[in-house]
C-alpha cells in the first residue's frame, strides 16, 4: 500500500514541477534580446555628447567619494571581525 501512496506522491510532485514551469515559461519578465537595428546605435551616438570640463571634474569627484566611502565601510567591517569581534568573544 505504501508504495501506490508513493508514487502517486511522485506523480503529483512532477506534476506540480511542470505546472510551475508552464507559469514561468508564461510570465513576462520584461527581458528581451539586445536589437540588432544599427540605426538604433548610430542615433544614441549621435545623441551623446563630450562632457565639459566641470561635467568631467564633477564626475570624477562624486565617483572618487562612492569609492571612498565604500572602501572606508569595507575597513571598518573588516576591522570590526578580524581585531575587535575575537577579543570580545576571547573574554567569555
Amino acid at each position: 500500500m505504501s508504495e501506490g501512496n508513493d508514487e502517486t506522491e511522485k506523480k503529483s510532485s512532477l506534476r506540480e514541477k511542470l505546472d510551475l514551469k508552464n507559469k514561468l515559461d508564461d510570465m513576462d519578465l520584461g527581458v528581451s534580446m539586445p536589437s540588432t537595428n544599427v540605426n538604433e546605435y548610430i542615433r544614441v551616438l549621435k545623441l551623446a555628447r563630450k562632457p565639459s570640463r566641470e561635467e568631467f571634474t564633477m564626475i570624477a569627484k562624486v565617483s572618487m567619494a562612492g569609492i571612498g566611502l565604500i572602501g572606508a565601510m569595507g575597513f571598518v567591517i573588516y576591522a570590526l571581525l578580524t581585531e575587535v569581534l575575537p577579543r570580545v568573544v576571547s573574554r567569555f
